[in-house]
């Protein structure tokens, strides 16, 4: 578990609403080949994000899709999910290829390089 994660974790245990308490979801990133991606059309992008949304809502309140990065062939999309089965499942739904999913461990900027002291 994350330091982030256990912290939120910890305070939302000793929080007033322990029986409303919500467990923090990991974010994950998955990429997708999607040959011409780079070159669709504003129509085609967003048949792919109706798609993707429709999954979404069947699937319920488990995942949900942050962004996607488009690139000429390929879509790198951010999501929040309970696990990675349930990313695994939205491409199965949707007809989306996913070639790999990976749990994001840290977020970094150009800030993380200052020290506090």
């Amino acid at each position: 578990m994350t330091a982030v994660r256990q912290f939120l974790t910890v305070n939302l245990e000793r929080s007033a609403w322990p029986q409303k308490r919500r467990l923090i979801m990991p974010k994950f990133l998955i990429e997708r080949t999607v040959p011409g991606a780079g070159q669709m059309d504003a129509a085609g992008l967003a048949a792919i994000a109706g798609e993707s949304n429709k999954v979404l809502r069947d699937l319920g309140p488990d995942i949900q899709w942050v962004q996607s990065y488009v690139t000429d062939d390929k879509i790198t999309c951010v999501y929040v999910a309970a696990s990675e089965e349930i990313v695994r499942e939205h491409g199965r739904c949707g007809g989306f290829p996913v070639d790999s999913v990976h749990e994001v461990r840290s977020i970094i900027d150009p800030t993380t390089a200052q020290v506090t002291r």
